[in-house]
């Protein structure tokens, strides 16, 4: 087991200078340009490496049972230090950010998005219970916490807040990355982009928010403590968001949406 995990430690130090040494890269999409980070290129590798037909011999055992379970328990940890530094971007914009505070507001409820726009989807595709779990937000930590608690990983439910979670785990980063500045190209203001990146998941917030910086390096920290307001905003205020208002507009939606299917 203490080999594995040295295995591991060795293989992120490596997929991580790997990253670095790729740097920041831009691809060109029609007349936009989209700027990828080392963050995106870390997380490809890391996939490509655990597809089940390249994994053998030693990516075997760092890929082990162990070993991944560390690393889905740990994940909340080692985000920690990257929040306390967001935490420090905020200060020196804490005025800017009290000014405009109840835009942070208002765009909280920009989280009942999932269940507004999704849950019709989820239906129309063809999931049933599934999509109580997988509308009811981004399918981070908090709504597997919640689904998990009301309805277990074991229901329907459950396996559609489990589906989401991993999916947000492989390509959330990835998208967010490419998705912020990509709005930057149809005219949204970055401000409104950086406050938009705090999703309540770390990583997607730092691929969105980075990417932008990137892009606007002159407002680099309005663009950072923008999002890490955000960020922190929704880490507190999500959970009430979700069971007050997301839950019971969701279970409101569903009864009257899957009724009209049957």
């Amino acid at each position: 087991m203490k080999k594995k995990f040295g295995l591991m430690l060795v293989f992120v130090l490596i997929v991580v200078t790997i990253a670095e040494m790729i740097g920041i890269q831009s691809i060109a999409v029609g007349s936009t340009r989209i700027s990828l980070l080392p963050l995106v290129f870390a997380v490809l590798i890391t996939m490509l490496l655990g597809i089940p037909t390249i994994r053998k011999g030693i990516l075997k055992d760092i890929y082990c049972e162990e070993n991944v379970k560390f690393a889905s328990s740990s994940l909340l940890f080692i985000m920690l230090p990257l929040m306390a530094r967001y935490g420090a971007d905020v200060a020196p914009k804490i005025g800017e950010i009290l000014r405009v505070g109840w835009v942070f507001l208002f765009q909280e409820l920009g989280n009942v998005g999932t269940v507004v726009l999704g849950l019709p989807v989820a239906l129309l595709l063809g999931l049933r219970r599934e999509a109580i779990g997988c509308t009811l937000g981004l399918g981070r930590e908090g709504e597997l916490a919640y689904i998990s608690e009301k309805y277990t990983l074991d229901s329907a439910e459950g396996r559609g807040v489990l589906s989401l979670y991993l999916i947000g785990t492989l390509f959330g980063s990835i998208f967010f990355s490419i998705f912020a500045p990509l709005l930057l190209t149809f005219g949204f203001d970055y401000r409104a982009l950086a406050m938009s990146s705090g999703v309540g998941s770390a990583s997607m917030m730092t691929a969105a928010s980075s990417s932008l910086a990137a892009i606007m390096p002159e407002h680099q920290d309005t663009i950072l403590s923008y999002a890490a307001a955000s960020q922190l905003l929704t880490s507190f205020l999500g959970t009430y968001t979700m069971v007050f208002i997301a839950a019971p507009l969701q279970s409101f939606m569903y009864k009257h949406l899957a009724k009209e299917k049957k």
